[in-house]
């Protein structure tokens, strides 16, 4: 997927998307969690349209997309913004997002690094700098890692509650 454009990478996806996230915050600097932080809502949700809209012509081409998180409790104010966000952005888009608290995870097999499996056949790891900051993104297709990313998602996806369903602590 190296080199396309966002776009370009989600048209090149047929079936299936999954998203793994383990961190606790992200860019502190993202305009959507200023907004959030300074109570402009619809202003934060309003940042992510591109997203959405994205996320909307994958799953109306049948790709399902499903994301879940790993979060501490109680949540860290950045994810206490994604949980706020979730349903405009996220789940408006066609994605099921998940929430696994963090002490329930202890027992399955993580890789270092948040990441997508496109298809479960190739993926992307999302690095990070220690503040949240994107540290760039690195492609994968090796068969081990793709299976070892897969298999760790489908045990958090098993385990985690439905954005519907969970009550933020």
């Amino acid at each position: 997927m190296s080199g396309k454009s966002l776009e370009e990478e989600w048209a090149s996806v047929k079936r299936s998307a999954v998203h793994l996230e383990m961190r606790d915050g992200y860019m502190r600097d993202d305009p959507g969690f200023i907004a959030w932080q300074q109570g402009r809502f619809a202003d934060a949700a309003a940042e992510y349209q591109a997203w959405t809209k994205l996320m909307k012509q994958a799953t109306v081409r049948g790709v399902v997309v499903r994301r879940a998180r790993i979060v501490s409790e109680p949540l860290s104010d950045y994810c206490r913004f994604e949980y706020d966000v979730t349903r405009p952005v996220n789940v408006a888009g066609g994605e099921q997002v998940r929430w696994l608290p963090r002490r329930h995870a202890s027992d399955i097999a993580l890789p270092g690094n948040d990441f997508w499996v496109f298809d479960g056949m190739y993926g992307k790891f999302n690095h990070f700098t220690g503040e949240g900051a994107s540290a760039g993104p690195e492609d994968f297709d090796e068969a081990r890692v793709v299976k070892l990313c897969a298999d760790a998602f489908e045990a958090v996806w098993e385990r985690a509650i439905p954005h519907e369903e969970y009550k933020p602590a």
